[in-house]
């Protein structure tokens, strides 16, 4: 029997529960893909109406600008892993919104140095505020597990940051 005589010999899957993953059950891409649609799509849900609901990257280029007041939008890119065209585009859209101003570096006039406005500082103290109660989509994992989840990634995440710095080569 070929594997093709064996799949069209079984009854068709009619629940999530009963999906064999097959080789998707041992990639971590996978599984980092599937949960980030779905912490997405509560965090966009909890974010409803707010200027930064809805795409990635707005929230970290708030919260970064937040943290590090005349931050510089190539800086904000790395952090993200957003390419400079698509970052441009997140700040412009920003800025529209009134969130950020943009003034000239005072180390080096060429560049920009990102600042929040009044509005931008309230909606990232409001967004804050919400994204801290983003835990509560974990609630049924312990807060040791949870603890360890984000240990883990974040390491990840810097040895991944830190490599392509290393290389010059950008995220």
């Amino acid at each position: 029997m070929t594997a093709d005589d064996k799949r069209s010999s079984t009854p068709p899957i009619t629940r999530v529960e009963d999906v064999d993953l097959g080789v998707l059950d041992g990639t971590l891409s996978f599984f980092i893909r599937s949960l980030n649609l779905a912490v997405t799509r509560d965090l966009d849900a909890r974010l409803d109406g707010m200027e930064v609901a809805r795409g990635t990257g707005k929230i970290t280029a708030l919260f970064l600008i937040d943290r590090h007041p005349g931050i510089r939008p190539s800086v904000i890119a790395a952090a993200s892993m957003k390419d400079r065209s698509a970052m441009a585009r997140i700040l412009d859209d920003m800025e529209k919104n009134g969130l950020i101003r943009r003034e000239p570096d005072p180390e080096d006039g060429r560049v920009q140095a990102l600042h929040l406005t009044e509005k931008g500082e309230k909606v990232s103290r409001e967004v804050q505020a919400i994204v801290r109660q983003s835990r509560d989509f974990f609630h049924d994992i312990s807060e040791e597990e949870y603890a360890q989840v984000i240990d883990l990634l974040r390491g990840l995440y810097w040895r991944i940051v830190k490599s392509h710095q290393a290389k010059g080569t950008r995220l």
